[in-house]
């Protein structure tokens, strides 16, 4: 991750946290059972939805620079063939 991401990354946790310590407290208390289980379902599932993504885009990100690199990498070894001759 580049720098300016990390800041973003550190705020979606941060709030993630606290809404973890609410629905901890609300189960504690006993009386909203069902809201803070549904409240954790709900952190945990965005948690995973967006790292999913982030391994989907690190992942179509590498295969373009590879790409990329390949072709350049062809190019060269043309060029080089063209001078050997």
């Amino acid at each position: 991750m580049e720098i300016p991401e990390i800041r973003t990354w550190i705020m979606f946790y941060l709030i993630s946290f606290v809404g973890l310590l609410w629905a901890a407290f609300l189960s504690v208390q006993g009386v909203m059972l069902w809201v803070s289980l549904f409240l954790v379902i709900v952190i945990v599932g965005i948690n995973f939805f967006t790292l999913y993504n982030q391994m989907k885009l690190r992942a179509s990100r590498k295969e373009m620079l590879r790409h990329l690199v390949q072709g350049f990498d062809r190019k060269t070894q043309e060029e080089d063939n063209r001078k050997a001759d």
